[in-house]
């Protein structure tokens, strides 16, 4: 249990770490579109070989479809919900500027980061820390507090709101760190895929949402370029420790 705690709290501290890089750095937009492009690189590798492929391992094909599925709908509809909520805000407080797209972030941080911590619990449940998916979500966490905190702070939202938020996210990453080591270690391999899999939904859907048009707003035609660095280099800590 306390590696799973270990493995969790380091998950959810990345992306407290991101915040505060966002919040007192003054990074200009287009560093920021380029964290963002990296960051979906690295997310899109995490997706297809540390989750989607671990979950079809774990308890087959359906059972991972379900969970994808499942995911991209709790992400559709949670961002659907905040978008609405922003702009009768915005309609409010005429001049500010939406934060939609920093709470999207924030969403997909939260509904990816819970079943991922609560896998990493799981495999932590054996009694070794599970490092390629903990340096996956580390290396993608950041540049997701970073960019979201940076959106927020632009919409006017308060320093404590932002890491009030963020503490919070970390605590329930840690959480379901620790009930995925003691309440999964023994659950069927099925259970484990749905869980794993819809971490996978919510990252892609908001990757497609979210972080990908945010960074070519900037970025244009180098979006890609940095999302592949991304992809690569999770792609390699990923190969490495197989």
């Amino acid at each position: 249990m306390i590696i799973a705690a270990v493995a969790g709290l380091i998950s959810g501290l990345a992306l407290v770490a991101g915040a505060a890089i966002g919040w007192f750095a003054r990074v200009p937009r287009v560093v920021i579109a380029a964290v963002m492009a990296f960051g979906a690189g690295v997310l899109i590798s995490a997706l297809a070989f540390d989750l989607m492929e671990e979950a079809t391992e774990t308890g087959g094909l359906l059972p991972s479809i379900a969970g994808l599925v499942l995911g991209a709908v709790l992400y559709f509809a949670g961002d659907l919900a905040l978008e609405r909520a922003s702009a009768r805000r915005h309609r409010a407080r005429s001049g500010a500027a939406s934060s939609g797209s920093g709470l999207g972030i924030a969403l997909g941080a939260l509904l990816d980061g819970i079943p991922e911590t609560a896998v990493q619990g799981v495999q932590s449940a054996g009694g070794a820390l599970p490092l390629a998916v903990l340096i996956a979500v580390v290396i993608s966490n950041v540049p997701e507090g970073l960019s979201s905190t940076a959106d927020m702070r632009a919409s006017g939202r308060s320093a404590r709101y932002v890491f009030g938020l963020w503490a919070g996210i970390a605590g329930a990453c840690t959480i379901a760190a620790l009930l995925g080591a003691v309440l999964l270690g023994d659950a069927g391999g099925e259970v484990r895929s749905v869980v794993t899999s819809v971490a996978a939904g919510a990252i892609l859907t908001m990757l497609c949402n979210t972080m990908i048009p945010e960074a070519f707003r900037e970025m244009r035609a180098w979006t890609g370029v940095a999302a592949v660095a991304g992809f690569l280099v999770s792609y390699v800590v990923h190969a490495a420790s197989a």
